[in-house]
């Protein structure tokens, strides 16, 4: 940063790079809209009022607002790489992502992780990372990798690292665990992000003393407002799977709460769905067709997120900060007409050229010969079935007798779900049942299955999904469909058996062709095939989960 030059650009118009002429700029700290022009030299903004230049655009009175902060993301989740991920983001107005790479760090351990800070470096928008806590979530599920404190320090310097990623090993946190403190420690004065599904009273007072920072897993308001009276930054999570923003902002609305503790974010959002609806754009959207103040909603978007993580210079249009600006047609539609990322249109910015990564992580599919019995499961009295929450990524526990489950599987509204281990071919897999997934018949299968990321498979008979596992195999991850012995259709995901390496246009299609091959087979509406799937192996969500171990009881933290 040229400090002399900045000065200079404030005090003298002819030193600016760019001015955006008659805008109407959103001002995030007194939550005005300012008539002006903005002023840009060296990507960073220098002045707002009047100034000229000899390279002006003309707004034209549209509103300008700045750039917006996706404060928690697993980019994975989207199956596009960082650099696709990234530009996709920018052409929605996000300009700042914050992720945690814990999906792939999960399969690739430290390899993964040096990549992801690799393609960092490459990536259109500004790319922070929360490096992951949890690798594995829990010891009771096989991941393709173990992370420890001290090999997670050894990032800890790195200029895009801003602070530990999201701590679900709430058992640990409160028990004290060696472990679980030496990682809390190595990021002791930096931000520490939390994980505590329906946490209340006094546990969840441990573990914010423990200094946890955040919280995005709230889902109803009553949750999220416990949470920021007890001093967490709440983030408001609107994902493929899990939609909490209503929920929560109407609440907030309704009782008019302080929002300086809000922050908005997606956690998991498919490619397509990004690309139909936007990300923070549209939370900032939907909030403010709920009740909330537009400027409000942007402060949410950007600076707010910007404070909570510690990122200066980023969230607001003034001087000394980023020029990280998102024009907008007006502040009912949000309709996003230009963003500019260090004060240049994203227009001129290149189309990503993807990196080389680290062929450990390309194909990773190695799970033991499985039988014609491995997803037999013994008749028993009773069964624990784990019960989908429409729009919710938390289950619950259902209880069913013999008679009940084979009613239940007749009708077609209970299904088959097991897991299968698939980095180092220890044989460990596991079967259970669900109910809410669908009538379906034949098999849906993936190798995205948060966070260890083994394979899960649903289906309503044993063959069609063993023969979903063994394309997975063939294919080297990613998503598949099989009903009578036959392959319906299948997305190839071979970057850890997560991430694709295509554009984003090929990706959006071939997603898009995917999941309507899944709907087909009878999956129910509302339920995204795939990342509602995905969720049912995360042993830290309540009530009750599947690993390769067995079906997981949440709430007692252990198997049933």
């Amino acid at each position: 940063m040229d400090r002399n030059k900045l000065i200079m650009a404030s005090l003298h118009d002819e030193q600016c790079d760019l001015v955006l002429k008659n805008a109407k700029v959103v001002n995030v700290f007194t939550g005005e809209i300012v008539d002006g022009d903005i002023a840009v030299s060296g990507g960073m903004i220098v002045g707002v009022g009047e100034y000229n230049s000899r390279n002006e655009v003309d707004i034209g009175g549209k509103y300008v607002a700045p750039g917006f902060i996706n404060a928690h993301v697993h980019i994975e989740s989207s199956m596009a790489s960082p650099e696709v991920y990234s530009m996709e983001e920018l052409r929605q107005g996000t300009t700042t992502i914050i992720t945690d790479p814990h999906e792939i760090a999960n399969v690739g351990g430290m390899t993964a992780i040096s990549d992801i800070l690799s393609a960092a470096e490459r990536a259109a928008g500004n790319y922070y990372v929360m490096l992951p806590s949890c690798v594995p979530a829990t010891p009771f599920e096989h991941s393709g990798a173990e992370l420890s404190a001290k090999q997670l320090a050894y990032f800890r310097n790195d200029p895009h690292v801003i602070g530990l990623g999201e701590m679900m090993n709430v058992v640990g946190v409160l028990s004290g665990d060696r472990e679980i403190m030496d990682k809390l420690d190595a990021f002791s004065g930096m931000v520490i992000d939390g994980h505590f599904p329906l946490g209340s009273g006094k546990e969840l007072s441990a573990y914010i003393s423990a200094g946890i920072n955040t919280d995005h897993e709230s889902i109803t308001y009553e949750e999220a407002v416990e949470k920021m009276r007890a001093g967490l930054s709440v983030l408001v999570r609107e994902g493929s799977a899990s939609r909490n923003l209503d929920e929560i902002m109407t609440g907030i609305i309704e009782n008019g709460n302080d929002t300086s503790s809000l922050a908005f974010c997606t956690d998991d959002k498919h490619l397509s769905d990004i690309r139909r609806h936007g990300t923070i754009r549209y939370n900032i959207k939907r909030s403010v067709e709920l009740g909330l103040d537009p400027v409000k909603a942007i402060q949410i978007g950007t600076i707010n997120a910007a404070r909570i993580y510690g990122l200066r210079h980023i969230g607001a249009i003034a001087c000394s900060y980023r020029a990280d600006m998102v024009v907008l047609e007006d502040l009912k539609s949000f309709k996003v007409l230009d963003v500019y990322k260090d004060g240049k249109s994203i227009k001129s910015i290149p189309e990503p050229v993807p990196m080389k990564y680290s062929r450990a992580l390309l194909n990773p599919i190695n799970f033991a010969p499985l039988g014609d019995d491995a997803f037999k499961i013994p008749v028993k009295d009773k069964y624990s079935v784990i019960g989908i929450v429409d729009g919710q990524i938390i289950t619950k526990k259902l209880e069913y007798t013999h008679e009940q489950l084979e009613a239940g599987l007749k009708d077609g509204s209970i299904n088959k779900i097991a897991v299968v281990e698939r980095h180092n071919a220890t044989g460990f897999h596991a079967a259970g049942y669900i109910k809410g997934y669908g009538s379906i018949h034949g098999a849906i299968a993936s190798t995205v299955a948060h966070d260890s990321h083994n394979i899960v498979v649903v289906g309503d008979n044993d063959s069609d999904m063993l023969k979903a596992c063994e394309e997975l195999r063939r294919i080297g991850g990613g998503y598949v469909i099989v009903s009578d012995g036959k392959t319906l259709g299948s997305l190839s995901l071979p970057l850890a058996g997560l991430v694709s390496l295509k554009s984003a246009d090929d990706l959006i299609r071939e997603l898009d062709e995917v999941i309507a091959a899944a709907k087909s087979l009878g999956v129910s509406e509302g339920i995204d095939p795939f990342i509602t799937l995905s969720f049912m192996a995360l042993p830290v969500i309540p009530e009750i989960r599947i690993t390769d171990c067995g079906v997981f009881d949440v709430t007692k933290f252990c198997f049933v």
